[in-house]
């Protein structure tokens, strides 16, 4: 599964309420009219990331798909059709954004996190040595742990997303934010 995440923020003359009330309209028209290997999407309230509107409050949607071949046709899907009118708000009461793409490494992306620890492997660990100290958190949280793909993004390599906030295991260390959500 990989995840096409956008973090965005509202301009100033937006209230917060009007603009998660747009977001969530965008994301339903989404899910009434999905492209063809659309899984799902879910988007958050966040604040203290240095990635998205420099640590204020930003909002953070990951749209998961079934594999690569699904990103053109959610890239042309989100702008047409039945989705055109609710993206076009959306995209209007927006301040700016940035993305990146994410591959789900353990674990399972069940509902909205309200948690994200995001970290970068500790230089001369190997990834199998880290995602074996990672395996005991992830699997008693139900956690769902995501890989940047291709430096194709501005964050960590890494996020860890739970439903409740957790310590990363040593040498292990990262940025934990909230997430508020606000679809589903």
């Amino acid at each position: 599964m990989l995840a096409y995440v956008f973090w965005h923020w509202p301009r100033a003359d937006v209230p917060a309420t009007s603009y998660e009330a747009l977001q969530r309209r965008f994301h339903a028209a989404l899910g009434d009219a999905p492209p063809p290997g659309f899984l799902g999407s879910r988007s958050t309230a966040i604040r203290g990331a240095p990635w998205a509107a420099a640590g204020a409050r930003a909002y953070e949607d990951w749209y998961m798909v079934d594999g690569s071949a699904a990103l053109d046709p959610l890239n042309a899907a989100a702008v047409t059709a039945s989705r055109q009118r609710a993206h076009d708000a959306a995209a209007a009461a927006a301040e700016n954004g940035t993305a990146g793409l994410y591959r789900l490494r353990r674990g399972t992306a069940g509902d909205p996190p309200r948690s994200a620890v995001w970290f970068a492997k500790v230089a001369g660990m190997s990834y199998g040595a880290m995602y074996d100290l990672l395996e005991p958190l992830v699997d008693s949280e139900g956690a769902a742990l995501w890989g940047r793909q291709m430096v194709l993004g501005p964050t960590p390599e890494f996020c860890l997303h739970t439903r409740r906030p957790v310590h990363l295991p040593a040498p292990l260390a990262g940025l934990t934010l909230e997430c508020h959500p606000i679809w589903p």
